[in-house]
């Protein structure tokens, strides 16, 4: 029995970036406009949330062993271009607390198996996207030599110092 309750003990506090980080991360998703319709999909091209904006998502940050997962954000709304946004985990910093606290086992089975070895940053969570109307084109600036320029626009014409 007491073999068995120092291995369950082993396992459950053995990952650093299992307990520091966690698996889950959640995401505040808006936009301008509101109300646009949001699609989350994995990178198994399974959808994992379909809703509107504003929405908060809890999303998984592992995909497998020693897999992070990745997410597509898509955000549409009529009269304005689709748009989509990638979603990356990256290794966890916490994840090389195990070679000092949590040794093998938190390295190399409970970190990449529950996720917790995958993190996002804090900055990554917040998701705002303006869309942009249909047909909607950049202002542009063309600047042409004044030799160029027809008599009649020449009177129209501002010097710049």
């Amino acid at each position: 029995m007491m073999c068995g309750l120092a291995i369950v003990a082993a396992l459950t506090f053995s990952s650093c970036a299992t307990i520091f980080g966690g698996t889950r991360h959640t995401f505040t998703v808006n936009s301008y406009p509101g109300d646009a319709k949001l699609v989350i999909t994995n990178k198994k091209g399974r959808e994992v949330f379909n809703g509107n904006t504003p929405a908060n998502v809890r999303l998984k940050s592992g995909a497998g062993y020693f897999s992070p997962e990745e997410y597509t954000v898509k955000f549409t709304k009529p009269g304005f271009e689709e748009l989509t946004v990638p979603i990356h985990f990256k290794l966890n910093g916490w994840y090389f607390g195990n070679i000092l606290i949590g040794g093998a086992i938190g390295m190399l089975i409970v970190d990449p198996l529950t996720g917790g070895m995958w993190k996002v940053g804090n900055a990554d969570k917040q998701i705002y996207k303006t869309l942009k109307p249909q047909g909607a084109t950049a202002p542009s600036l063309t600047i042409i030599d004044v030799k160029h320029v027809d008599e009649g626009m020449k009177e129209q014409l501002v010097k710049i110092n």
